[in-house]
């Protein structure tokens, strides 16, 4: 097992940091591009989510980044202790959002779950959002089986 963990200030110039530091820490198992582009995906979904959504664009929320893996996936953990999600049942709906004034196409859960085999939120008004991914590595040119 591997595993790194980062925390960062929710300003919006940190999640590139954060989506370049995982890529970097996974380049050791040799992924396909497109498992690559999923995972930046996913990054950039959750870690804009707990910025926007969380903390409301307070830029001094903190926000938890831990990314590991093992001989078969990798995990992603993404929490915060913002202002929380009140209706995860809706949150998960395809173009969601909570900030329709921002023109924003939706809080992406759909599409986290949908590159993710296996998807967790667990979250309370007020309590912030914890997000757990886990990923199943697949190496260089190897296809699904």
């Amino acid at each position: 097992m591997n595993k790194m963990k980062l925390e960062f200030y929710s300003k919006l110039e940190n999640e590139a940091f954060a989506r370049t530091s995982v890529v970097a820490f996974l380049m050791p198992l040799d992924l396909p591009m497109e498992d690559v582009m999923e995972i930046k995906t996913i990054l950039a979904e959750a870690v804009v989510n707990a910025m926007i959504h969380g903390y409301e664009n307070v830029q001094d929320g903190i926000i938890l980044l831990e990314v590991s893996y093992d001989e078969h996936y990798i995990y992603i953990h993404v929490k915060d202790d913002g202002c929380g999600i009140d209706d995860i049942q809706k949150a998960m709906e395809p173009m969601y959002t909570s900030k329709e004034y921002l023109e924003r196409s939706g809080m992406g859960m759909t599409i986290m779950q949908t590159f993710a085999d296996e998807f967790h939120i667990h979250s309370e008004a007020g309590k912030g959002c914890d997000l757990q991914i886990k990923k199943k590595i697949r190496h260089g040119n190897q296809t699904e089986q």
